[in-house]
């Protein structure tokens, strides 16, 4: 194994930044009072967490009373659509699109299982949806729209204010799953008109396990689970103290930062992107422009995406595959599927993802390793022999 370590996975999860792990540290020993107890313990608590919903409210320009505290995207992302389901009456109609995270595909899918009509709308061969198709494929039955800020495979931003505006033209509630894009670029919530919005605290150097969801003022869905008043009883259950406020501190120093991170990114982003096409037959995946600034997500032709990223793991490079071969399935990724890359090609995918800690020096090493590497698979390929 090679003693050098580039980490280039910041879209699968982040390391905790210190500053969030000495905020959360006092609320493992010294402050471990349960929040709902009326005693001194409880109550310093308690403040600990209000003061963290109203940090993660400013920090997304809501106020405290919209944001509730989950186990992170993927609950809040259940909360949310089935909630909605569950309030609305009879079988309804579900506008999603085909790219979505498994945490909105799935539960779609079971919802579909149960009697609601689910579309699931198509993209573009950038992974970019067309506001039109959203009107289109609205009917009366519609309850709610659910389209991802950005896609975490391929980096590629959704025109989410397009969207917003015609979900809130037609009184349709608007959920987008954030967890890509939080921490990482401006949000508005206002200019997206989302009812609803995800995100999770270990994609912008915070804790595992702990995520929020926005609500908007006024607008109903029914819980999920039943048991306490913790969350304005939309998520019952003790608080993770220490998770939620490494969440709050993790987002209020990303969001201090992102005007910074976003120029350091994209310079490293579109750099990497450059000396990768300069390799022969590499395809870029996702949006050129309309893209996350740290993601880089291409495919290698004629090798599979699971054995470059063991040859450089075996370089100290980490990155990750869009492929599903290491799950035992035999079908490539949905996303890249969906965007129109045959079977062959999705395969040989490769995603990068850069964040805090990534410096030009580590662009330099991976591009002087990729290469040799991918020359070394393409040579003993039973894919390219048989092409």
């Amino acid at each position: 194994m090679n003693s050098r370590e580039v980490y280039m996975d910041h879209g699968a999860t982040t390391p905790v930044r210190e500053e969030v792990l000495e905020a959360m540290l006092p609320f493992f020993k010294e402050q471990y009072g349960n929040p709902s107890s009326v005693h001194s313990k409880g109550r310093e608590v308690r403040n600990a967490v209000e003061e963290a919903r109203e940090k993660t409210a400013s920090a997304l320009g809501a106020s405290p009373g919209e944001i509730y505290f989950t186990s992170g995207g993927t609950e809040s992302n259940n909360i949310v659509l089935r909630g909605a389901a569950k309030k609305h009456e009879g079988f309804g109609h579900i506008i999603t699109s085909a790219i979505e995270h498994h945490a909105v595909l799935d539960v779609c899918r079971d919802l579909e299982k149960e009697g609601h009509r689910v579309t699931f709308l198509p993209v573009d061969k950038y992974g970019r949806l067309d506001p039109s198709t959203v009107e289109d494929a609205i009917t009366p039955e519609t309850f709610i729209i659910s389209i991802m800020a950005a896609n975490n495979e391929i980096g590629t931003l959704q025109p989410l204010e397009e969207i917003g505006a015609i979900a809130a033209k037609h009184n349709i509630i608007f959920h987008t799953d954030a967890v890509q894009v939080v921490g990482q670029l401006p949000v508005d919530l206002k200019k997206m008109q989302v009812d609803f919005l995800s995100l999770s605290a270990h994609k912008f150097n915070g804790p595992k396990g702990v995520g929020a969801l926005y609500k908007r003022k006024g607008i109903k869905i029914d819980p999920l689970y039943r048991g306490g008043g913790q969350e304005g009883k939309l998520r019952p259950g003790t608080e993770n103290v220490p998770g939620v406020i490494g969440l709050a501190r993790a987002l209020e120093l990303s969001v201090e930062e992102i005007p910074h991170k976003i120029n350091t990114l994209q310079s490293l982003r579109d750099k990497l992107i450059e000396g990768l096409l300069k390799i022969d037959e590499v395809v870029l995946n996702g949006h050129p422009e309309e893209r996350l600034p740290g993601n880089v997500n291409v495919s290698f032709k004629y090798i599979e995406g699971e054995a470059i990223l063991l040859s450089l793991d075996m370089e100290g490079i980490a990155a990750s595959s869009g492929s599903a071969c290491s799950s035992g399935s035999l079908d490539p990724s949905h996303v890249l599927s969906a965007i129109g890359l045959d079977h062959q090609t999705a395969h040989g995918s490769v995603r990068f993802s850069l964040g805090r800690g990534n410096s030009e020096t580590d662009i330099d090493y991976v591009l002087e390793k990729v290469p040799a590497v991918v020359d070394r698979l393409r040579r003993i390929s039973p894919i390219r022999r048989s092409g």
